[in-house]
C-alpha cells in the first residue's frame, strides 16, 4: 500500500511541477489540461494515505495538501464560489444575442444531428471548426436562415465556417503564424444599431500527434490578442483554443488583449472529450471585452463530435462599467514576451516547412 501511495504521490507532484517549467514542449504543457483531474486524484490519494502506515507518511500528506491548495486556489476561480459582479440587461442594453461554437470533428458525418441542434437552439450566430467541403455542403440547408457567412474550407482539420443572421459588414481570414491555420475576423452590426467584432480561432495543440511544441498555438493566439488591441469595437473571441484558461499563455492572451474570461465565477464548461466525463477538458474557450456581458455559458448535447458545442447568451452595454475591474492589462515585460512568442510561432512554422521541403 505504501509503495502504491508513494508512486501516485510522486506522479502527481511531477504533473504539478511540469507546467511551471517554461518549456514549450508538449510534455511540459499537457499537464495544464488535466488540472481538474489532477486535483481529484490528489484528494483520492490524500484519503488513501489515512489507510497507509509509514514513518514518512505525514511528510507526503503535507506535500499533497500543499498541492491541493495550489490547484484549488486556481480552480475555485472557475466556480460560483468565486464571486464576480453581475450586471443585468436594462433599457440601455442591446437585445440578447446567442452564439454556438462547435468543433464538429471533420470525420463526423452526423450532419443532420448538428443541423437539428442549430434549429433547436436558434442562435443568431454559429461557428464550426474542422468543417471541410462535406460539412459546407451539408450546412447549405441553413443558408436561407443564416444569410451572412464567412467560409474557410480546408481539408486539414482546420477549416472554419461562420454563419450569422446578423449582418456581416466586413470579414477577413487571418493566417497569423501559418498558411494553413486560419482565424476569422467578422465585423457585425445588429438591427438595433450595435456593432461588434467576432473572432473565431482554432490553433493547433501541442501533442505527440500534432505539434511537438506550443509555439504555433501560442503565437497564433497572441497574434489575435494583438489584433484585438487595434480595434475600438466590442469584441468576442471564441473557438477551440486547444488550451485551458489557467495556462500561462491563456493568461498572457487575456492580459494582452484586455479581454475578460466569462468562466471566472461561473463554471469550467468542459468540452473535450465528449465521450468521457472523467477525462474532459475545458479547451473550447471564450473571451470578451468589458462592454459585452455574458448571461449564459454552457455546453450543449453531443452530436457525434469529440467536442461538445458551447452555447453563449450575451448582450452589449456601452453605458456600464461593472466589468472594468475584471480587465487585467499586461505590463511591459509581458508585452515583450508576447511579441517574442509571436515571432517564435512564425519561426516554428517556417522551420517545419523547411523540413518538409527537405524531405
Amino acid at each position: 500500500m505504501w509503495e502504491t501511495y508513494l508512486v501516485i504521490s510522486t506522479l502527481l507532484l511531477i504533473l504539478t511541477v511540469l507546467p511551471k517549467i517554461p518549456n514549450p514542449h508538449w510534455i511540459f504543457r499537457f499537464p495544464d489540461f488535466g488540472k481538474i483531474q489532477i486535483t481529484y486524484f490528489i484528494i483520492i490519494t490524500l484519503v488513501l494515505g489515512f489507510f497507509t502506515k509509514n514513518q514518512y507518511l505525514w511528510y507526503v500528506q503535507g506535500l499533497l495538501l500543499i498541492m491541493l491548495i495550489y490547484h484549488g486556489v486556481t480552480l475555485i476561480m472557475y466556480t460560483p464560489l468565486y464571486k464576480v459582479k453581475k450586471h443585468k440587461r436594462n433599457e440601455k442594453s442591446s437585445e440578447k444575442y446567442h452564439l454556438i461554437s462547435a468543433n464538429v470533428y471533420q470525420f463526423n458525418t452526423n450532419f443532420d444531428k448538428f443541423i437539428h441542434l442549430i434549429r433547436k437552439n436558434k442562435p443568431e450566430m454559429f461557428l464550426t471548426m474542422e468543417s471541410n467541403a462535406d460539412w459546407e455542403k451539408a450546412l447549405q440547408v441553413l443558408e436561407n436562415e443564416y444569410p451572412y457567412q464567412h467560409k474557410v474550407t480546408l481539408e486539414n482539420t482546420y477549416g472554419m465556417h461562420f454563419y450569422s443572421k446578423i449582418k456581416i459588414e466586413e470579414s477577413k481570414t487571418h493566417f497569423f503564424v501559418a498558411d494553413d491555420i486560419p482565424s476569422i475576423e467578422a465585423h457585425l452590426k445588429t438591427e438595433d444599431g450595435y456593432s461588434f467584432v467576432f473572432f473565431g480561432v482554432h490553433p493547433p495543440p501541442p501533442s505527440p500527434t500534432e505539434e511537438e511544441t506550443s509555439k504555433e498555438r501560442d503565437g497564433d493566439l497572441l497574434s489575435v490578442a494583438k489584433r484585438v488591441q487595434e480595434l475600438e469595437k466590442p469584441v468576442i473571441v471564441v473557438g477551440d483554443f486547444n488550451n485551458v484558461a489557467w495556462s500561462r499563455s491563456s493568461i498572457l492572451f487575456r492580459k494582452t488583449s484586455h479581454l475578460i474570461d466569462p468562466r471566472v465565477g461561473h463554471a469550467f464548461v468542459s468540452t473535450f472529450h465528449a465521450k468521457s466525463r472523467l477525462l474532459r477538458f475545458p479547451i473550447d474557450l471564450m473571451f470578451h471585452s468589458e462592454d459585452i456581458f455574458i448571461e449564459n455559458l454552457k455546453t450543449l448535447e453531443s452530436f457525434g463530435s469529440d467536442h461538445l458545442p458551447v452555447y453563449c447568451e450575451f448582450f452589449i452595454d456601452h453605458h456600464n462599467n461593472d466589468q472594468e475591474d475584471r480587465v487585467e492589462e499586461a505590463d511591459s515585460e509581458e508585452i515583450a514576451e508576447a511579441e517574442e512568442i509571436i515571432v517564435e510561432g512564425k519561426k516554428e512554422d517556417g522551420e517545419r516547412d523547411a523540413v518538409v521541403t527537405e524531405d
